[in-house]
């Protein structure tokens, strides 16, 4: 793409390509003038990578889940009402006056705006832990499988979903090799949920053979092949450690860009897991997301008061362990818990991919 705009139309931007970044364009393509604006997703990878679904995809090669757990922007926009530009975002530099501004790419390429929507998303460690390259993610994928498959004793470094997952996926495909899980907590998860939700997972970890080892912390993660010793003195044996802790905002080039100007900057808009908001960052929230985002947009094109509202709503969480098992909770009524039946219906048969990938506008 020309770091110039090559016709009349202004440029509605999309920062970011994951799912909140491209469940956004879907929505956005649909409603706006193609005469009158051209919209465009940069990201680093000519894909959007369905997270969910990615915890099995590093433990096993059947399925050959990256096939589709790996989707490219190619249905993306609605009647073709869009541009996928590959490249990383390095700063945002705003007009001096009036709207818009412009995007500065790591490749030295520019590009305006006169909308921007930034979808960034988060930035992963450990199993799930992505570069930001084609040829590095095949690698990452095939390293992680073999890895695994040469360690006996695999310790994680946090108890929340990605932790309960990939000891749920490793001891299904692998069941005679040892997992441990350090959780700096008193229960598994975090307190968004109540204690009994939390509570739910220990005993199917331990009939799988999973160890936990409750509040106590792994400082800094060994290379494969070391033990490891906990913040408590406890060493634990160990061929393969990774970290399962949460992300953390992908918001650096935000703060360097325009620090706290990002919150009252005219013509931003902000989506998905950058947004600071008081709920557990999941695939199902984002379509809510993009949906007042896209209202709004609209309404500053025309020139209007910025109507919609993000209103959130209940937590629900689906945490699997392996093929045939899992946890689901819906956060209505008294809050409600469900077993392995629910969670292989759900998610832990299919992990979603289905359902992920027509979010995304890719059947």
């Amino acid at each position: 793409m020309s770091s110039k705009k090559n016709d009349d139309r202004k440029n509605v931007v999309i920062v970011g390509g994951g799912v909140s970044g491209t469940i956004t364009a879907k929505a956005l393509s649909a409603k706006l003038d193609a005469s009158k604006y051209n919209l465009i997703i940069i990201n680093p990878l000519p894909y959007t990578i369905l997270y969910p679904a990615t915890l099995r995809m590093v433990v096993t090669a059947e399925d050959n889940i990256e096939s589709s757990a790996l989707v490219p922007f190619t249905k993306t926009f609605h009647d073709g009402n869009g541009t996928f530009l590959q490249g990383k975002v390095q700063s945002i530099q705003k007009n001096s006056q009036g709207k818009g501004g412009t995007l500065l790419l790591e490749n030295g390429e520019s590009v305006p705006y006169e909308v921007l929507i930034l979808a960034s998303g988060s930035i992963w460690t450990g199993p799930i832990g992505f570069p930001e390259t084609q040829d590095g993610v095949t690698d990452f994928i095939q390293k992680s499988r073999s890895t695994l498959k040469d360690a006996q004793s695999i310790v994680l470094a946090g108890g929340g979903a990605v932790g309960i997952e990939y000891a749920g996926e490793v001891k299904h495909y692998y069941p005679n090799k040892k997992v441990t899980i350090v959780q700096g907590d008193n229960a598994l998860l975090n307190n968004t949920y109540p204690m009994r939700y939390r509570k739910a997972f220990e005993s199917r970890l331990h009939a799988r053979g999973v160890e936990v080892i409750f509040d106590d912390y792994i400082d800094t993660i060994p290379a494969p092949g070391q033990d490891v010793t906990t913040r408590n003195g406890k060493v634990l044996q160990a061929d393969l450690v990774l970290s399962t802790r949460g992300p953390r905002p992908n918001t650096g080039f935000i703060v360097s860009s325009l620090g706290s100007e990002v919150a009252t900057a005219q013509g931003i808009f902000v989506v998905g897991d950058v947004l600071d908001l008081p709920e557990q960052k999941q695939f199902a929230k984002v379509a809510g997301h993009a949906t007042v985002v896209t209202k709004n947009i609209q309404s500053y094109l025309a020139g209007q008061p910025l109507g919609a509202t993000y209103k959130g709503g209940s937590e629900a969480i689906v945490v699997t362990l392996g093929k045939t098992g899992g946890v689901g909770y819906i956060g209505m009524l008294w809050g409600i818990v469900l077993g392995d039946w629910f969670a292989r219906l759900i998610k832990s048969k299919s992990l979603m991919i289905s359902m992920m990938r027509s979010a995304v506008g890719y059947w």
